[in-house]
């Protein structure tokens, strides 16, 4: 394949991570690239299995699974979904909420796993999504185990609001991120999506930050009354997985 069709191919597939499920025509707009060209580019990466169709009209494209694995196996040997998922499954049990892992790409994570609760009423991200750093328990737990040159680089950046109850003073996040680290995890209460909270905790590998782990689902349900309960768990549950990947028991 030629350089300029391998550079096209990614720009296409970056450009669906961002907005999935989009159409044709909007992804064309955003790669500058003939509808022609972006669908051709579509066909190929739906061949190889990285993205697929969705089953409505008009057809929108979207990540698969194959992406996710492959964000998993980024820092090479063993992944870290495979060393996560056996300590997840023990914590959704142990909380009966949804669970996520996410990992960092940019100045944003991306959900690679998710375990559901069996609750109808739950919280839900469909895996590949970009999550914003200041505005979830993952991102907060994230940034409380980078540097502080990090953090001040991030705040020095326009933030966003996903929702009302998003907080973006600098100020106040950078009070909220000194508390993480010395409680040990995070709290987010509807800062990423109405009505959901979440408890989160970072995993530090032998070279620093590299995931964060937490507990979400309706406020209702996950009351402040379970905050310390559900962040300890979360908290013990990342340490855990930080240990194997450090290759400590």
């Amino acid at each position: 394949m030629a350089t300029e069709s391998v550079v096209s191919a990614f720009r296409v597939l970056e450009a669906v991570a961002e907005a999935q499920p989009v159409g044709l025509s909007e992804l064309a707009r955003t790669v500058g690239l003939p509808k022609s060209t972006v669908q051709r580019v579509l066909l190929t990466l739906q061949e190889v299995g990285w993205l697929r169709p969705t089953e409505t009209t008009p057809t929108r494209w979207q990540l698969t699974y194959r992406v996710v694995a492959v964000v998993g196996r980024a820092a090479g040997g063993e992944s870290l979904r495979d060393i996560a998922v056996p300590v997840m499954n023990e914590l959704q049990l142990a909380t009966t909420e949804t669970i996520h892992l996410a990992a960092p790409d940019g100045d944003s994570l991306v959900l690679v796993e998710r375990l559901d609760t069996s609750h109808r009423l739950r919280a839900f991200l469909p895996l590949g999504e970009r999550i914003v750093l200041h505005a979830s328990a993952t991102g907060l737990a994230y940034l409380s185990a980078r540097g502080q040159g990090y953090l001040d680089d991030y705040l020095a950046r326009p933030l966003s609001a996903p929702t009302p109850d998003t907080i973006t003073d600098p100020d106040r996040i950078r009070t909220v991120v000194n508390e993480v680290r010395e409680r040990g995890y995070s709290k987010n209460i509807g800062g990423l999506s109405l009505g959901i909270s979440s408890l989160g905790a970072p995993i530090v590998g032998p070279s620093g930050a590299v995931a964060a782990l937490s507990v979400s689902g309706p406020s209702s349900r996950i009351t402040e009354d379970r905050f310390d309960e559900l962040g300890t768990q979360v908290r013990d549950a990342a340490a855990r997985i930080s240990r194997a990947l450090r290759g400590e028991r």
